[in-house]
């Protein structure tokens, strides 16, 4: 059985040029910034960049971001006869293996010179090749896409014309460069007439959708996680009135989610278009009809024009069912795994998907893969039809992989893990021991967005090679072993950074003094917002002169300032030292750091929320458990005390409920924050102004404090929640302070707001001195003994604070103060490593919940 369409027309042309637009004119073609290229110019500029080549047909390796050099460069390539080889920008482990692999003779690379390496090809380059992809994301392997100029042109050709493309359309650079979707995006709207906005911002980023609205866009891509993203994000609140189409593909996207965006496009002026394809078919073998969406959203419709699609039943015996196999003019050559391959003509007539697929009222719908059956215990098992059960009826992120041993499912939450093996085991016929649920803040995916499988396997392998401890992770590499190991999150992928993975400011503490091993010259500036695979590619360079071992240690000063403050507050509490106000500069710097890490998570108001939630419950439930442990087994804390409402019900003497003022006031102020910047609204604004914003707060707490004690506060106000809610804020403040003129501006706000507040010149000195280092000093140098021991300090600063009440007292009556410090600072270490994995646990599964 076969689906076909009528070919479209396509245009003509007596140059080498793949991609007929120059005759476009003066009609908009590329936007960038506040720069427009017409057609005309974008040619042009295109033309004078091959010509700055030389004449010669060579091997070209771009990297695909999306900017106006890597786009132009591309072009170059493209449009005047040479190879293309694109590879991911900003990955330099993989750029150098493909360098190392097939020897471009031109390489292009983001913010440098082009690197014109010969004035010839050192290749025997076959005539009709044109670009070269990686396939589905593996940008890693040598195996790459052969694709011909008649691939590109075509596939082009046929995209513009089922997506009724005109001038009028304008796209955004909502995927990368390097992916064939993004490229076929570009690619259809350049032959169509229409423009381009370019961007590397995310959907989840508030600038992105004030450049989509303000550029006209009228077309978003998207793949399912793209989806998953929109939801979160408050795109269905925004007025988007030129939005015409939004295109889907990439993988699955779940039938419900079909129907709910299906609708929610109509009723806001806009379709959507499911569609189908694989690099090795350019871009695009299928699409399905907008006004079929609803009615059949498992289907990916009906060849595109031009393609037929056909099923062989001979590999399945189900009836109906077959592979799914698809022939056209946009079928690769066939594939490339080393340079002598770039010689070769066509070897690929047919693309067999691997896909399996039935018809159903004359469209294709997909039911599963040749290859993702699992055989375990002898049963050969269709992994899925397992996945789709579970997708839908238990959790839409459902995965599902199998090893020798068993099936491993994999959920976002873990509410459903008892339906799930239930469900799996029946399903698969195994017993329900060989069924394992493993729960995951995140489907882990590749770098085009598709469900990373790959990954999923490894997960299962490590879940049977260590079932109880989720650090042990032999064979990883040591920068993503150190994240695993101390964040306890064994799905931490290339894409994920610190902050995605639900960091807090105390694992921050211990995963930074453990990078350091792997940065002798110190961590990366913004190192916890950077992805996985940044890190590991740059510890992996080599680094000269450090043949003899670093004399200093540079460590970050928030975690050095943590170190100082906590030691401070016991030594004072003892009577050996008087040095008090470091819990009020823990405040300001745990301001800092929800600002750094719970406000810097990407995604939408409900994303922040969850992150945010997580880092309070890791403060809240170590400390719960202390405080009532204490209570029950001591009595010295009443209910109030152990539920944090101390402040609301106890009076203003001081007494031992008031030990723990600063942890009550640093939840309420926390959870404050949160509330205050999870609101849609005002996360949008925050999103869009975050100085403006934090600079809001800070005018808010400031304002309540006068109000309250006016300048100098009392000696239990100084106390109280209200009255010390501005120390957090101005570490908020600090943190967004991103130039020279604004932190002079913070640092006038930080002495007007501290001197004159304790009376005690001391004190104010010691908080204000510490401010001000965290907020124009990045790193200090110590001695590295130093930085580890600062490093285990800090780390369990929150632990020393909460169980020191307990440790000191007798030491101190007997006149002990320097044995007093040492064990208050030891069994609050201790507690911090006790109370780990209970710590770790209430951060997954807050990550994981939806």
């Amino acid at each position: 059985m076969t689906l076909t369409s009528h070919s479209p027309q396509q245009p003509t042309g007596t140059t080498t040029e793949v991609l007929h637009h120059a005759h476009f004119g003066d009609a908009p073609a590329i936007l960038d910034g506040d720069d427009v290229l017409s057609h005309c110019d974008l040619a042009r500029r295109v033309a004078d960049r091959a010509r700055s080549w030389g004449p010669a047909r060579r091997l070209v390796l771009v990297e695909g971001a999306n900017d106006l050099e890597a786009l132009v460069a591309y072009l170059a390539a493209l449009q005047h006869g040479h190879v293309a080889l694109v590879v991911p920008d900003g990955r330099e482990a993989q750029r150098a293996a493909m360098v190392a692999a097939y020897d471009p003779d031109i390489v292009c690379t983001t913010g440098a010179p082009d690197d014109v390496r010969r004035d010839v090809s050192a290749h025997d380059l076959h005539p009709d090749l044109s670009l070269l992809l990686s396939t589905s994301g593996t940008t890693g392997s040598p195996k790459l896409v052969r694709l011909s100029r008649d691939n590109v042109a075509s596939n082009a050709a046929a995209i513009a014309d089922y997506l009724r493309l005109t001038p009028d359309d304008r796209a955004i650079t909502a995927l990368p460069l390097h992916y064939c979707y993004g490229l076929s995006v570009l690619h259809s709207h350049l032959v169509a007439g229409a423009s381009v906005v370019l961007t590397s911002l995310s959907v989840v980023d508030e600038c992105f959708w004030d450049l989509f609205a303000r550029a006209g866009a009228t077309t978003l891509a998207g793949v399912p996680h793209t989806f998953d993203l929109l939801a979160t994000s408050g795109f269905e609140e925004r007025d988007l009135p030129r939005l015409r189409q939004v295109t889907q593909a990439g993988g699955r996207l779940d039938p419900d989610a079909v129907r709910r965006w299906s609708r929610f496009g109509r009723s806001h002026g806009w379709d959507l278009v499911v569609m189908y394809g694989a690099t090795e078919a350019t871009a695009r073998m299928a699409w399905l009809p907008p006004d079929l969406a609803e009615d059949h959203p498992g289907a990916i419709g009906v060849a595109i024009p031009g393609g037929e699609l056909r099923l062989d039943e001979t590999v399945d015996d189900r009836p109906g069912i077959g592979e799914l196999v698809y022939t056209g003019p946009n079928v690769m050559l066939g594939y490339a795994e080393a340079p002598a391959d770039l010689a070769l003509g066509r070897v690929t007539t047919e693309l067999r998907t691997g896909d399996l697929a039935r018809r159903v009222d004359g469209l294709l719908e997909v039911v599963g893969r040749r290859n993702r059956y699992g055989k375990v215990f002898g049963l050969r098992i269709d992994l899925d039809a397992v996945e789709q059960t579970l997708r839908a009826t238990l959790d839409r992120h459902a995965r599902v992989v199998a090893t020798e041993r068993m099936v491993h499912v994999f959920l976002t939450h873990g509410r459903a893990s008892g339906a799930a093996r239930s469900l799996a085991t029946s399903h698969s016929g195994l017993p329900a021991h060989a069924v394992r649920v493993t729960v995951l803040a995140e489907v882990p995916l590749t770098s085009t967005g598709k469900t990373d499988y790959s990954a999923l396997g490894d997960l299962a392998d490590l879940a049977e090679q260590s079932a109880a401890d989720p650090s042990e992770a032999a064979g990883l590499d040591p920068v993503r072993a150190d994240f695993v190991r101390v964040l306890g999150r064994p799905d931490a992928a290339e894409s994920h950074s610190f902050v995605d993975l639900g960091g807090d400011s105390l694992s921050y503490v211990e995963l930074a003094t453990r990078l350091a091993a792997h940065f002798p010259q110190g961590l990366p500036a913004g190192w916890h917002t950077r992805p996985l695979a940044e890190l590991e590619a740059l510890a992996a360079r080599p680094v000269e002169g450090e043949a003899r071992p670093r004399r200093w240690a540079r460590l970050d000063t928030t975690v050095a300032l943590r170190a100082l403050a906590i030691v401070f507050v016991v030594a004072s509490h003892v009577d050996l030292v008087g040095l008090e106000g470091g819990a009020h500069l823990l405040l300001a710097l745990a301001g800092f750091n929800f600002a750094r890490f719970q406000l810097s998570a990407a995604g939408g108001a409900r994303d922040r929320l969850r992150h945010g939630l997580s880092g309070l419950a890791q403060l809240v439930v170590p400390s719960l458990i202390w405080v009532g442990g204490v209570a029950l087994l001591i009595g010295s804390y009443d209910l109030t005390t152990a539920l944090f409402v101390r402040e609301v019900v106890n009076g203003t003497e001081w007494d031992d409920q008031w030990q723990l003022w600063f942890l009550e006031s640093l939840v309420w102020i926390t959870a404050a924050a949160l509330a205050v910047s999870c609101v849609p609204r005002l996360h949008r604004l925050e999103r869009r102004t975050p100085f403006g914003f934090a600079l809001g707060v800070l005018v808010v707490t400031a304002l309540a404090r006068f109000l309250d004690v006016g300048l100098r506060a009392g000696a239990t106000e100084r106390y109280t929640t209200l009255v010390v809610a501005f120390f957090f804020a101005l570490g908020w403040v600090a943190a967004r302070a991103d130039d020279t003129r604004r932190r002079l501006l913070v640092t006038a706000l930080a002495a007007g707001l501290t001197i004159g507040f304790f009376g005690q010149p001391h004190r104010e000195a010691i908080v204000l001195g510490g401010f001000l280092l965290m907020l124009w000093l990045p790193h200090v140098s110590l001695p590295p003994v130093l930085a580890r021991a600062a490093g285990v300090l800090a780390g369990a600063s929150l632990f020393i604070y909460l169980t020191h009440w307990q440790v000191y007292p007798a030491l101190e009556d007997a006149g002990h103060q320097w044995l007093a410090l040492v064990a208050s600072l030891t069994v609050g270490i201790a507690y911090a490593r006790v109370v780990r994995p209970v710590h770790q646990a209430v951060g997954r599964a807050i990550l994981a919940s939806r």
